[in-house]
């Protein structure tokens, strides 16, 4: 279980608070909108009311606790450049700062973030996705409903088949390719035992995949 701070509940934070609930992390949620706030409490660990601009705000919430700081403040750019730095400035592990632009990426950067997001771009399952697992090595939504992610094999999986494991019907994803040693085996048969070491390329719904990346925690 990891844990994020959202400041901002426009809809990208939102979403982004929602997706963290469904993989079982813990959230904290911050927005200057009460009636945000209020919506958001039944699905994040903690929500508060406050201007992030403020650093005595800031300082309440033990920014230095987090895995990953979001910053998803919509229409103000200055508001989102200012909490970026004080977030920093603080001590926070890592900022992910949501952008418009290729240009408020760039200030963005210069003002601290360790990295940005484009929500036109990146979507907040994907988002969520690549920072609360930490074994998750690519992702990629070929639509609304279907992804493919790059992952290693579980532990529990090692010295067993596919067949075995009987992974299309106990997980609902199918394994599209073995990457290792800079090797790639696209459509391993079903006899193919994993030894460890490999990456597994594997395409799933985006539901079915939601319900393995739980138990991922669990398995790997």
């Amino acid at each position: 279980m990891k844990s994020f701070l959202i400041v901002g509940l426009g809809r990208f934070g939102r979403h982004l608070a929602e997706k963290f609930h469904e993989l079982d992390d813990e959230v904290m949620a911050v927005d200057i909108d009460e009636q945000r706030v209020q919506a958001i409490m039944p699905l994040v660990t903690s929500a508060k009311i406050g201007n992030c601009t403020n650093v005595e705000t800031l300082k309440t919430l033990g920014v230095r606790n987090f895995d990953v700081c979001f910053v998803c403040i919509g229409s103000n750019f200055q508001s989102s450049l200012e909490v970026t730095s004080l977030l920093k400035d603080l001590g926070a592990k890592k900022v992910i700062s949501k952008a418009g632009s290729d240009i408020h990426a760039k200030f963005l950067r210069r003002n601290g973030a360790d990295d940005v997001v484009y929500p036109e771009r990146d979507s907040s399952f994907r988002v969520a996705a690549r920072n609360s697992i930490d074994n998750v090595f690519d992702y990629v939504e070929l639509s609304k409903d279907t992804a493919i992610y790059e992952i290693p094999v579980a532990e529990n999986w090692v010295h067993k088949s596919i067949s075995q494991i009987d992974v299309r019907k106990k997980y609902s994803i199918n394994i599209l390719a073995i990457k290792e040693d800079n090797k790639i085996t696209t459509l391993p048969t079903a006899e193919y035992v994993f030894n460890g070491d490999e990456h597994l390329v594997i395409l799933g719904r985006n539901q079915d995949v939601e319900k393995l990346m739980k138990r991922y925690k669990r398995l790997f």
